[in-house]
């Protein structure tokens, strides 16, 4: 025990929450040790949300170079060099962002250490080292003893029985690291991810089965939205089958075999890969923190208050392994408002709303509550809708398809939620969170001047709606 280390603040993985939380700490003058098992800027940066939008962008460019005669221009066929792809995605965009993290550590003078943390105690832990030596290596055994840990381990993907993850059975990781684009993908569950690198393989010119468990893909956005949705899925070939039961796969080396299962009724598909998003698991179960006093409720999530702490005061929890929805700008707003609370400034996790981004086709956000969710909890509300079809930036993209609604309380129009699907809608949904995080109502955007023609009016429309004096409907 005396051998150990001492170190002021510890945080313990260098995701979106760690290196965050890392740098404001340093930034509020602590002294900072980052202890990380795999790659800086975690899953986000290195296989999920960065790369999995290059792709995505990708696709979007090869499916317009395909056809563009609506506008008058014709091409010769296209071809992708997907190998080409693939390198730019790594080497020009997370190779990019992972080094400007790394850089930013640097500067604000944290410790990195690569290694895998166990704690021992609520002040103590030992850390075993791991990987290629990029940064200081910890010999198996180093102990630290901490004054603050913040923990942000992040997820997992799930591994579901009669899919283990090998060779053409992939998890979201394999999704976007593929040699070549498939001519067959089957995708198991229709969620955030699922959905958007189905939509991404299409582009590109896969044929891409959805296998869904629920009734519907994306359970998490109205009906209305996700419509929209199905209505290109459909365009593209995707095939969308939904309240099938995944059953197993089954591979020759060349391919793999799905079967699933309707109404007991079992069916088969072949493909040339299966990757399987049903989710995510807490990085919890190894950590040690059975050896400590902190409390972890259901899914393995630690149990925190709105700085996020947890039951032990030095101990601090953020990102995918705390309650709430797993999004990588949650993890930052919680990082910040955690490294302010260990240097004792008044910072809170006291949001009305985060907003959430699926980039499909067309892209899909929501931010507080829905027209039923507030409902729910007996609020009265009205909501008041505009479709893109009525914006002449929308219609001159050639992307008229879906609206922007607003969701408002009955007696004052105060802002309580908005939901957008359309072009644009992951860039337009943080007027919106702005909106409802301030206490805004709909008079306070109708009489904000939005540009024209810009695919922001829409939003403006809609306020117009809610206050019934529409323009453009």
């Amino acid at each position: 025990m005396s051998d150990a280390e001492k170190r002021d603040t510890v945080i313990v993985g260098a995701g979106p929450g760690g290196y965050v939380a890392a740098i404001r700490a340093a930034e509020l003058g602590q002294s900072v040790t980052v202890i990380e098992k795999g790659n800086v800027g975690g899953v986000c940066l290195n296989v999920g949300c960065v790369p999995s939008k290059a792709l995505i962008n990708a696709g979007h460019r090869f499916k317009e170079a395909q056809d563009a005669s609506t506008f008058g221009i014709t091409t010769q066929a296209p071809s992708i060099d997907f190998s080409k792809t693939q390198e730019w995605k790594q080497k020009k965009v997370v190779d990019r962002m992972t080094s400007g993290v790394k850089m930013l550590l640097k500067k604000h003078k944290v410790d990195v250490i690569e290694g895998e943390a166990v704690l021992d105690s609520n002040t103590q832990l030992r850390v075993v080292s791991t990987g290629p030596k990029q940064f200081m290596s910890a010999d198996d055994g180093l102990t630290i003893e901490f004054k603050n840990l913040i923990i942000a381990t992040g997820s997992r993907p799930v591994e579901i029985p009669g899919f283990e993850f090998k060779d053409r059975v992939i998890d979201s990781t394999g999704g976007l690291n593929l040699p070549e684009i498939p001519k067959e993908f089957v995708v198991i569950g229709g969620g955030y991810v699922g959905t958007e690198l189905a939509c991404a393989y299409a582009n590109l010119g896969a044929h891409v089965t959805i296998i869904e468990g629920t009734p519907s893909i994306l359970p998490n956005f109205d009906k209305d939205m996700v419509k929209v949705v199905l209505k290109q899925m459909k365009k593209n070939g995707i095939d969308v089958i939904t309240s099938a039961m995944a059953k197993k796969a089954e591979q020759d080396g060349k391919s793999v075999t799905v079967t699933y299962a309707v109404d007991d009724k079992e069916s088969t598909i072949k493909a040339d890969y299966c990757m399987v998003t049903v989710g995510r698991k807490a990085n919890t179960d190894d950590l040690g923190l059975e050896m400590t006093d902190i409390k972890v409720g259901d899914h393995g999530l630690i149990e925190v208050d709105q700085q996020g702490r947890t039951s032990v005061p030095n101990i601090y929890a953020i990102g995918d392994i705390v309650p709430g929805p797993a999004l990588a700008h949650k993890a930052f707003f919680e990082a910040k408002t955690a490294a302010g609370a260990i240097s004792g400034k008044k910072t809170a996790n006291d949001w009305l709303g985060v907003p959430a981004v699926c980039f499909a086709d067309p892209e899909l956000a929501t931010v507080g509550m829905t027209q039923s969710e507030a409902k729910d909890k007996g609020i009265e509300v009205n909501t008041a809708k505009f479709p893109f079809a009525g914006n002449a930036r929308a219609v001159s993209l050639d992307e008229p398809d879906g609206f922007v609604r607003l969701v408002t309380t009955k007696d004052e129009n105060n802002l309580v939620g908005a939901q957008v699907v359309g072009p644009g809608a992951s860039d337009l949904i943080a007027e919106l969170s702005l909106a409802v995080n301030s206490g805004m109502n709909a008079e306070d955007i109708a009489l904000t001047i939005h540009p024209h023609p810009t695919l922001s009016e829409p939003i403006q429309e809609a306020a117009d709606v809610a206050i019934g004096f529409p323009t453009h409907i």
